[in-house]
């Protein structure tokens, strides 16, 4: 498979002098990447920088082979989809928030989903019993969370990065959102997930360490994480 997207020495420094340095990774379409690490690592930094919600002191970050800086940003964000640790919600129904990238005017040519489109994916996430005309802030946070993960799919981006989706989430939510995540990457989406739990996917994966602002890769696809990989 191509690279979809790869960071040339790219290095980024947080307030105080430390972030992450001279990283070097490549993750091929269609790949799973599982990002593990201490707190404070530098895993989500690693993820707002493949978004280009930050943009690297030195080095480069590509998406399928183009430097971020030479993409619009408005249809960057179309191809890459970001899910935040915690759920975001607007005012409004359930309907409403999950149409609200429809609004923007860079997705203005898209038809929106119908109604029965919004309710198998609300299904399929095992919100069933969620109406599209619900208030969507009096949902739970995992019910939240899941309603933030359909919003970002409707627009079908060819890469998904969650940065710790699960870590505020009961464990029926969790597994959920487990489950939904790999059954995207057999359908053959690029996903790159940062957990700190001990989440193991049931999905051949690459798995990433970032230690002390490093980041190590390992080698090939696996079953199972191999959690030595790290650089200190």
């Amino acid at each position: 498979m191509e690279t979809i997207i790869d960071f040339d020495t790219v290095s980024y420094t947080w307030p105080g002098g430390k972030g992450l340095q001279d990283v070097r990774l490549a993750v091929s379409g269609g790949d799973f990447v599982l990002v593990s690490g201490p707190s404070g690592s530098g895993k989500s930094t690693l993820l707002r920088l493949a978004a280009r919600l930050e943009e690297p002191d030195s080095g480069t970050v590509r998406f399928a082979g183009v430097p971020l800086a030479d993409l619009d940003p408005p249809k960057l964000r179309r191809r890459i989809g970001y899910i935040q640790q915690t759920p975001v919600v607007m005012e409004g129904s359930v309907r409403e928030n999950l149409l609200l990238p429809y609004s923007f005017a860079v997705n203005r040519e898209e038809v929106p989903p119908s109604d029965t489109v919004l309710q198998d994916w609300l299904n399929r996430v095992a919100l069933a019993r969620v109406g599209l005309d619900d208030v969507a802030a009096a949902l739970s946070v995992g019910q939240k969370q899941r309603l933030c993960i359909i919003r970002s799919l409707l627009l079908r981006p060819e890469l998904l990065l969650m940065d710790e989706p699960t870590s505020a989430l009961d464990r029926e939510s969790r597994h959920i959102v487990e489950q939904l995540t790999e059954e995207l990457n057999r359908e053959g989406m690029t996903i790159i997930l940062v957990s700190h739990s001990d989440y193991r996917p049931q999905v051949a994966h690459v798995c990433v360490t970032v230690k002390d602002g490093r980041v190590a890769q390992g080698e090939g696809r696996m079953t199972v994480c191999d959690a030595s990989v790290e650089v200190v």
